[in-house]
């Protein structure tokens, strides 16, 4: 099954929700990355919720999320627009722990309890809107519910898991956001908390053939959820050999020509998609200015 995410609202307008399927999309940057397993489920849960946050967005706006914690994995960068395009990364991709007490992967040791989060939202304006919270625990997904609730002030529930083959290649990924809207009353908080402490692991879900629709019916009841807009998820990079170009000639021709005689040609690689694009003696004249 392809990737895909869902926007959805409740049939009494209180609530907006996003669900998406990941698991080709996450295994893409495994394969791109070579992560271990941990780091796989921290990239994987980021890369997730980037996805449906770039899924609020319009045109040609866009969003790059950092995760910046003090654990051994480093920061994880990701990036993804409305279109349903992501990448992302991180700093050290073979990080990877036993099973914490509860049987699940140790993101939050990975990633580190102490740290920031920032979201910067390029929406066609002149200044981009950033904004910035301390991770609260590390596991991805509650620091974002943190993040809507205090950066834009939005009551949210997010989230997303990752499950690893022995392999370390993907089994199943995907996740949902959960959003209030103006008007939503008690009863309606109520119930909302109560369907999702019952729900259970959203990858374990996605494992078992739950589609993102199925995911929001259990969380809303059949009749309950108004699909809005259905768009694909994939793991697409923004890099290629032009942009790499622009990056060089940027440098300066005294860099270029150091290139040229030292090492006689140039490597660059992408960090996003480890894609390595190679420019020799010509190419490289052919870039001074």
């Amino acid at each position: 099954m392809s990737d895909y995410i869902i926007k959805a609202i409740t049939s009494n307008k209180k609530v907006r929700a996003y669900a998406a399927t990941s698991t080709n999309t996450v295994e893409e940057a495994r394969r791109r990355q070579d992560t271990f397993a941990t780091a796989s489920a921290a990239l994987g849960r980021t890369l997730t919720i980037t996805g449906m946050m770039g899924a609020m967005m319009k045109g040609e706006d866009s969003t790059m999320i950092k995760v910046e914690g003090n654990g051994p994995l480093g920061a994880i960068v990701a990036d993804g627009n409305a279109k349903g395009h992501v990448r992302g990364y991180v700093a050290n991709p073979h990080t990877d722990f036993d099973l914490n007490e509860k049987g699940k992967l140790d993101v939050s040791r990975a990633v580190g309890t102490e740290g920031r989060l920032s979201v910067i939202k390029d929406l066609g304006l002149k200044e981009y809107f950033t904004g910035e919270v301390p991770i609260v625990s590390g596991e991805i997904s509650e620091d974002f519910t943190y993040y809507f609730a205090t950066s834009e002030q939005v009551p949210s529930a997010v989230g997303a898991g990752v499950l690893v083959n022995p392999d370390h290649t993907i089994l199943a990924a995907g996740g949902f956001i959960v959003q209030l809207l103006p008007g939503a009353d008690d009863e309606t908080i109520d119930l909302l908390e109560k369907q999702i402490s019952e729900l259970p692991p959203i990858s374990t879900l996605i494992r078992d053939g739950n589609t993102p629709e199925q995911i929001l019916e259990r969380l809303f009841g059949d009749n309950e959820v108004k699909i809005l807009e259905k768009l694909p998820l994939e793991f697409r990079c923004k890099c290629s050999k032009e942009r790499i170009a622009n990056a060089i000639i940027g440098l300066g021709n005294d860099e270029i020509e150091a290139m040229i005689k030292e090492d006689h040609g140039a490597d660059a690689s992408c960090h996003f998609c480890n894609e390595t694009y190679h420019f020799t003696e010509e190419e490289l004249e052919a870039l001074k200015q």
